[in-house]
């Protein structure tokens, strides 16, 4: 494998979140991110001790908080991370409450990452903002709370809202958060090709099934 692919699948969070998501399913993608050197895999809460107990650490598991939707109440939010974290997450992404970037409550959804992160007991965090749904001020309004709230990552989407990351929203979030910021790009990212131009505009990390896929199927 050439080093530009190595370097591409070093930045995948490979990814398994269907509703029917069976442990066999989840084994072999926890196989494969090993295989392969991905960042994580980031799976259902319900699998991670499991996920975690199996790799043994040697891949970070990544799950959801408030996944897809982001209305259930901070305290809940806050309890899923616990819970996640105790059963071996190393990494957390929680959804935004989008209702109220709508109503202009920033402050609320401020204080919401800020509680997340400091119920994630110093894991990673990611904060999903589901651009599908956001304006552009709104995207750059939560550029600037992601910038403030203590999270390491800014992130596009769920994947369940009805569209997925695109290079323009990419663009936007490294124009508009802090430096100390990164970007995780997700949904819909269908290729190499996407994968490679997510990274030149500025992702960090790229929440995809397919990148694995797409490079099994080239060793076939």
């Amino acid at each position: 494998m050439n080093e530009e692919l190595q370097a591409i699948l070093a930045k995948v969070d490979h990814t398994l979140l269907a509703q029917g998501a069976t442990w066999e399913e989840i084994r072999a993608i926890c196989d494969d991110g090993i295989k392969y050197g991905c960042a994580s895999v980031c799976i259902p809460a319900s699998y991670v001790k499991q996920a975690a107990d199996y790799v043994a650490g040697k891949l970070p598991i990544c799950t959801v908080i408030g996944f897809p939707n982001g209305y259930s109440t901070t305290a809940a939010k806050c309890a899923e991370t616990r819970d996640a974290v105790e059963n071996g997450a190393e990494e957390i992404d929680m959804v935004i409450n989008i209702g109220w970037v709508k109503d202009g409550l920033y402050d609320k959804v401020l204080n919401e990452i800020r509680q997340v992160k400091e119920a994630c007991g110093g894991k990673l965090l990611k904060v999903i903002i589901e651009t599908c749904l956001l304006t552009d001020e709104e995207k750059k309004e939560m550029c600037r709370v992601v910038s403030e709230s203590g999270a390491e990552y800014i992130k596009t989407s769920t994947g369940f809202g009805g569209g997925g990351a695109t290079r323009e929203d990419v663009a936007l979030f490294k124009a508009n958060v802090a430096p100390h910021v990164k970007i995780k790009a997700a949904g819909g990212i269908a290729n190499l090709e996407d994968a490679k131009d997510f990274v030149a505009l500025g992702a960090d990390r790229l929440g995809t099934s397919r990148i694995v896929k797409a490079v099994k199927a080239m060793e076939e």
